[in-house]
């Protein structure tokens, strides 16, 4: 994991105009995670789509470089959880801008699940597995899964990010 010595989504920072777009747009913070071979891996992703139908499905840009993308082309399942507003600090720690003593998973509570770790005071998850291969989309991986299992928690109010700052929703 690596701690980047800036902020990339920063204000302030001179940025492609195309990032700086992208920024002007509400994005959802979730933690997508999976069962890696030597324990679980996770990272924060706000590239998300749902689509709604029969069967349902969930659609994310991920990074090819991260641990949570070769564990997630192995186990072929992964959860993705919504974080709250209390949850900043895991998010920068799982997207490496933050530090993680004993690693981000020691962080807030967690529960197994088949398709991966699920924060236990999420807003939502879901579980989902993976029916396509993953494609190059600019300088990520588009992963596109079907959705298998839904929880939603409506007494917790999940967190978005914008322009650089996180939103309490």
């Amino acid at each position: 994991m690596t701690i980047h010595d800036i902020h990339p989504f920063a204000a302030g920072q001179p940025r492609r105009p195309l990032r700086r777009f992208r920024g002007r747009l509400p994005a959802p913070v979730t933690v997508w995670t999976t069962h890696g071979d030597a324990g679980p891996s996770g990272l924060t992703v706000s590239s998300i789509v749902v689509a709604d139908g029969e069967p349902g499905e969930v659609i994310g840009l991920i990074d090819p470089a991260s641990e949570l993308f070769e564990d997630l082309l192995r186990t072929r399942r992964w959860a993705v959880s919504l974080l709250s507003d209390g949850d900043r600090l895991l998010a920068d720690a799982m997207a490496g801008l933050a530090p993680a003593p004993g690693g981000p998973f020691r962080m807030g509570s967690w529960r197994d699940t088949a398709w991966g770790p699920v924060l236990a005071a999420s807003p939502g998850w879901l579980g989902a597995r993976l029916i396509d291969e993953p494609v190059e989309a600019g300088w990520s991986m588009l992963v596109r899964g079907v959705v298998e299992s839904v929880e939603i928690d409506d007494a917790v109010a999940p967190v978005a990010y914008l322009r650089g700052n996180y939103r309490q929703l």
